[in-house]
């Protein structure tokens, strides 16, 4: 019997796909949310007042009592003054030795400035950090420790608040969001440089600016692909799927990444990482929504135009930092390729304008000097040893009874110091849930674990190319948003607040998590105990009730050891014994 002559309710029906609802399940096979899906106004209401109350009680420790020690501290010695200059001259200058016993930075501190020079100083760091600086002695003057570090521990109580939001973006909880906020507001590593005037805390601040738009390129580039699939009249017949346009927020990450390249060329290597990350997920994005070459579309489609938005933006914003070295025409090198075209000498790139001629100078000599900084330092530390903070490094110490300071401490000895080390409880427990980030970021495929990676790619896996060089475990402050972040994933996934990632679901919409916990439980065998212990996967809720447990007193063991180590964090006068039990290494001395 033909099918046009069976009863209406049984012929076949052609059931089209409403063009919504082709969107959604294009957007499911991207790993997004559906369209008009929004979290409850409770949770994104606390996604932001948690990160927020996490900011104000670190700006508080960044900020009180800022002026002390009112002396200038480590490296301070070099970043202030070449900020001081700098604001002076368009250029940093060299300051003279003075006579005197106390020297020109106890001159310095005293508002004494005739060491000052107009001789241009040779940097081996670009002049964004050292504008930033200049700009808080701007504030509230250059003769106190307020206005050379007010701009870093605003930078350091910025970085708190982008964390904790980037930890919402990845794991959409206010719980984890606010833990992770909280996480790098109690880290001995970014309160000590948020309250020294180095150039470590804006780079990681632009750093995670960069990081924060990868992931809004990731979401908004993946939302396009599923609109524009959803709307193909026929979404296959392009093999590599349709164009998604310009990537505007890889233009953003180049503008913050080329303003943390301003301050340290290490924002280079995060802009490297950051772009490679992008494209990988570029070619898992065109892969789960069918297309038929997705490599060639993920390298073309996707691929160049994030190239194109990053990386030249990239290197013209990093540029355009120097702005004040090529107006000065008296910094450092500036007039070296007119001067060799003057005299007569060769002169190599001719052909560059001679201004940009200089500045190619310049920046070759810095990479020799970076390249080739070998000379011993009694605190250097391999990068092999800095996420357990095996060498931390000693930014300030005063023993106040030899230098004969009349100080009551309730002991016989009184010192000070600023030991610039990561809260053990992070770094340590970081140090493991990065294990657990690596395999469910290669193993299970799972983007959040893999973004966590990436920030880690970009700001501690360059350094073992200079195993050799001279380099210092405080380099870590960019490091510990992401140790931050490994940690919240970790204990978001045993706690059962986050959803374990399923690649059948890559949308994450398919349930609470619970680990595979296995622990040992003796059984029978023929009446008799066997001697080896078998294994037993605990029940979610048992799993569920260990995860919770070890959050709570990971957070509660953090906190703990931040109020222990904060004297040490912040030269406060304590006795000798009170600092020595601080140093749970020796290498911590």
């Amino acid at each position: 019997m033909s099918s046009a002559g069976a009863p209406e309710e049984t012929r076949p029906r052609l059931v089209v796909e409403r063009e919504l609802d082709r969107e959604n399940r294009y957007r499911g096979m991207l790993g997004l949310a559906p369209l008009g899906h929004r979290l409850a106004a409770n949770v994104r209401l606390w996604a932001w007042l948690g990160p927020l109350l996490m900011m104000v009680l670190g700006g508080v420790l960044r900020l009180a009592n800022l002026d002390h020690p009112a002396e200038l501290v480590f490296d301070e010695t070099y970043y202030v003054k070449d900020a001081f200059t700098l604001d002076q001259y368009g250029y940093a200058t060299q300051w003279e030795p003075d006579d005197e016993e106390e020297g020109p930075n106890a001159n310095f501190v005293a508002g004494d400035y005739h060491e000052m020079t107009d001789d241009p100083a040779y940097v081996v760091h670009g002049d964004v950090g050292k504008w930033l600086i200049a700009l808080g002695m701007r504030l509230f003057g250059a003769d106190t420790g307020l206005g050379w570090r007010f701009a870093v521990a605003i930078a350091g109580t910025l970085t708190i608040l982008l964390v904790g939001r980037i930890a919402f973006r990845l794991f959409r909880s206010a719980l984890l969001a606010t833990a992770a906020a909280a996480f790098i507001a109690l880290d001995g590593v970014s309160i000590t440089h948020s309250r020294t005037a180095l150039l470590d805390g804006f780079l990681t601040l632009f750093v995670l600016v960069g990081f924060w738009a990868l992931l809004k390129d990731r979401e908004l580039s993946r939302a396009r692909l599923a609109t524009r699939y959803a709307r193909a009249r026929n979404p296959f017949a392009d093999p590599w799927g349709p164009p998604t346009g310009v990537r505007w927020w890889m233009v953003v990450a180049g503008i913050a990444l080329g303003v943390a390249a301003g301050v340290k060329w290490s924002g280079l290597y995060a802009a490297a990482a950051f772009g490679i990350t992008a494209f990988l997920w570029e070619v898992q994005a065109r892969r789960a929504a069918g297309a038929r070459l997705w490599i060639g579309a993920g390298v073309f489609r996707g691929g160049m135009p994030a190239f194109l938005a990053l990386v030249p933006t990239t290197i013209l914003t990093y540029v355009a930092t120097w702005f004040s070295w090529f107006r000065a025409e008296n910094s450092y090198l500036r007039q070296w390729a007119a001067e060799r075209r003057a005299s007569g000498e060769d002169l190599p790139r001719a052909w560059l304008p001679d201004s940009l001629n200089s500045f190619v100078e310049y920046h070759l000599q810095m990479l020799r000097f970076h390249s080739n900084l070998d000379s011993e330092h009694s605190y250097m530390a391999s990068p092999l040893g800095w996420l357990l903070q095996i060498r931390p490094t000693s930014f300030y110490w005063r023993d106040l009874t030899k230098e004969g300071v009349d100080v009551d401490c309730g002991a016989d000895r009184c010192v000070q110091a600023i030991t610039s080390v990561g809260n053990p409880v992070l770094w340590w427990a970081g140090f493991l849930a990065l294990a657990l980030v690596l395999w469910m970021a290669f193993r299970r495929g799972d983007w959040r674990a893999q973004a966590i990676v990436a920030g880690y790619a970009g700001t501690y896996l360059p350094w073992f190319l200079f195993l050799d060089r001279t380099v210092f475990t405080f380099y870590t402050v960019v490091i510990a948003p992401f140790v931050a972040l490994a940690v919240t994933y970790a204990l978001g996934l045993m706690s059962h607040r986050l959803p374990l990632y399923d690649p059948a679901d890559p949308s994450g919409r398919a349930g609470p998590a619970w680990l595979a916990l296995r622990v040992p439980i003796l059984s029978r065998s023929e009446g008799r105990r066997r001697r080896r212990p078998a294994l037993r996967r605990l029940t979610p809720a048992v799993s569920r009730r260990v995860g919770v447990v070890t959050f709570a007193v990971v957070v509660g063991l953090l906190v703990l050891l931040a109020a222990l180590w904060w004297p040490i964090w912040t030269a406060l006068t304590v006795p000798y014994w009170f600092w020595h039990l601080h140093m749970w290494m020796p290498s911590w001395v």
